[in-house]
């Protein structure tokens, strides 16, 4: 139940600019190997560039007969342009002909069905688009389905989708989690907070029907909490979907139970049951609110090869599309549930907002989004923040500010990210994801649960201007060491209480994390959670290159991750803001 972030740092001297261009057109209907079968299809190529470099992301749409195995193939326009490390898909070159062919788990194409692949590449000169694409062989120029499609599997006997309101927080009673209640409620003075609405985490297969022996969880499974949910007269429920293969990539705190090449159990035994669950009629009234895999999918841009600190198993989730197919299967099976409404994790300032990951993030979690069947309407939002402490709003420091005619974008705090609060960044972000292909009406969600910052060493006003530096230290909120911590960090405090709809594009602000609930353990603890120990969580450790080689601020006699951690619970109602 840990989440976490840490600080990618930046490739400061690059800006991205984002473009993208679709490939469609008229009716092809050259026949191919098959007698009777037409291949059909059409091509999004779309592409984030800087200097030398690009990354492209590539959906192929089936409008054609079924295909079982495909290859797709594009001349580059342009004689330096090269493919560098692709995804999804096996990559060759020769001159300018590129092939990409399917790999085992994303060959199959129905008519009708999409599939995301993408590479990072190096131009010189000009880096043009390709023009046209085939795929086995016959030019991609989009069409209509044949007029005898084959058979497809029979309709599902769920309830078919309803129609979804605005922002699901608004005018809603959110639901009260009695297993977390009664933690709060044990606590002096945790009656203050103990009916706030907090997420319910699902980070396990076993968390389905309920963990009542586990360090985190509870008694209590899906239908559990929805049922109870109806008992309260609650408008929405909120839960955490945390379970993907090679889950936590980047660290060590909760790596979870499935291995990386566990895609199929995952839909499966996951998935599939919660999915079935929620689409019991009998909860029809309830806004089930999904938050999908946290801190998954930014891990593919900032933590691979070539990153600094980038992992192995970052590696192989991002090559083997584990984490791109897991959470666009996610998305399309709770999706198609009337009442359902799917908010993907989308990090935070600290750890995308650079120009260098701004960009290829949103192209990364598009690529996900119309991944295994899914499409784009299946994401009603995102949210930022989750489990991580940046400050909502930072009054005293502004990006733009300067001292003496220095930006503080150059100060060590800062170190040249575009942004400084989870406010600004959220707003700024929606509209770059709505510049990638999603609909205009997402909305945002912000996690508030332990980014207050209040208490005694609160800042009044902006720090000296003696240097950036000063003046960012001395003004600043949000009052960590380094913007790469993110485990139950010192001094935290309870940040605005659950609301909806409190600025311009953001649905509400939300306690997903729920206060008082471990990051991570202090020490290694041995225990069959699937929970490991991350030296980010320990407050000895002198830090790694991602938080700058700091001190990471972390509370000692931490439990393992999503365990009960009075120390910290107390601390953040102590430092709450606004206050308690």
């Amino acid at each position: 139940m840990n989440v976490w972030r840490r600080l990618s740092v930046p490739r400061r001297a690059l800006a991205l600019a984002g473009a993208g261009a679709l490939v469609a057109g008229g009716l092809v209907t050259i026949p191919v190997t098959v007698a009777h079968a037409a291949t059909q299809c059409d091509v999004a190529y779309s592409t984030n560039d800087w200097p030398g470099g690009f990354t492209a992301s590539i959906t192929i749409r089936n409008i054609g007969d079924p295909i079982n195995g495909w290859t797709l193939g594009w001349t580059f326009p342009n004689s330096g342009q090269r493919v560098q490390q692709g995804w999804s898909a096996e990559f060759t070159q020769t001159g300018s002909q590129v092939t990409a062919r399917s790999l085992s788990y994303n060959g199959s194409l129905a008519t009708g069905a999409s599939t995301s692949l993408g590479f990072n590449g190096a131009w010189s000169g000009s880096n043009p688009k390709p023009t046209s694409f085939t795929l086995n062989g016959v030019t991609c120029s989009g069409g209509t389905p044949p007029t005898d499609p084959p058979p497809t599997d029979p309709p599902p006997t769920n309830p078919p989708p309803g129609t979804k309101v605005d922002n699901p927080y608004a005018g809603a009673r959110g639901y009260v989690n009695p297993e977390w209640k009664a933690k709060a409620d044990a606590e002096p003075g945790g009656s203050r907070i103990s009916s706030n609405p907090t997420a319910v985490w699902l980070d396990r297969i076993a968390a389905i029907n309920g963990t009542p022996d586990s360090s985190s969880n509870g008694a209590f499974g899906v239908r559990d909490h929805l049922d109870e949910a109806l008992r309260q007269g609650a408008g929405y429920i909120q839960f955490v979907i945390y379970n993907l293969p090679g889950r936590d990539c980047a660290a060590l705190a909760s790596n979870g139970e499935l291995g990386p090449d566990e895609l199929p159990k995952y839909k499966a035994q996951y998935i599939d049951p919660i999915a079935a669950i929620q689409a019991d009629p009998k909860y029809a009234s309830l806004r089930i609110i999904n938050i999908i895999e946290i801190d998954s999918l930014p891990n593919l841009v900032t933590n691979t090869s070539g990153q600094p600190g980038g992992t192995t198993m970052c590696d192989t989730v991002k090559a083997n599309g584990a984490y791109v197919n897991g959470v666009g299967y996610a998305l399309a099976k709770l999706g198609a549930i009337g009442n359902v409404y799917n908010y993907i994790d989308a990090a935070h300032h600290g750890w995308i907002g650079w120009d260098s990951n701004f960009g290829p993030t949103a192209d990364m979690l598009k690529s996900a989004a119309v991944a295994s069947g899914s499409t784009v309407r299946n994401v009603h939002g995102f949210i930022v923040n989750t489990a991580n402490y940046s400050a909502l709003r930072e009054p005293y420091v502004k990006v733009t500010d300067s001292v003496n005619g220095q930006t503080v974008r150059q100060s060590k705090w800062i170190d040249w990210n575009q942004y400084v609060d989870e406010l600004s960044f959220a707003q700024a972000f929606r509209q770059k994801l709505v510049s990638v292909g999603f609909e205009s009406g997402i909305g945002m969600l912000i996690d508030t649960s332990r980014n207050g910052w209040g208490g005694t060493a609160r800042p009044t006003g902006p720090g000296a201007t003696t240097s950036v530096d000063t003046y960012v230290n001395g003004g600043r909120i949000d009052r960590r060491i380094h913007a790469g911590n993110w485990c139950n960090q010192s001094g935290a405090g309870l940040g605005e209480r659950p609301k909806a709809a409190p600025e311009t594009g953001i649905d509400a602000y939300v306690w997903v994390k729920p206060p008082g609930e471990s990051d991570g353990s202090s020490t290694l603890i041995e225990n069959d959670e699937g929970k490991g120990f991350d030296r980010m969580c320990d407050p000895t450790y002198t830090g790694n290159p991602r938080n700058g080689n700091n001190p990471t601020g972390a509370l000692p006699n931490a439990p393992i991750s999503g365990a009960w951690f009075s120390a910290q619970f107390q601390e953040l109602m102590r430092n709450a803001y606004p206050a308690l």
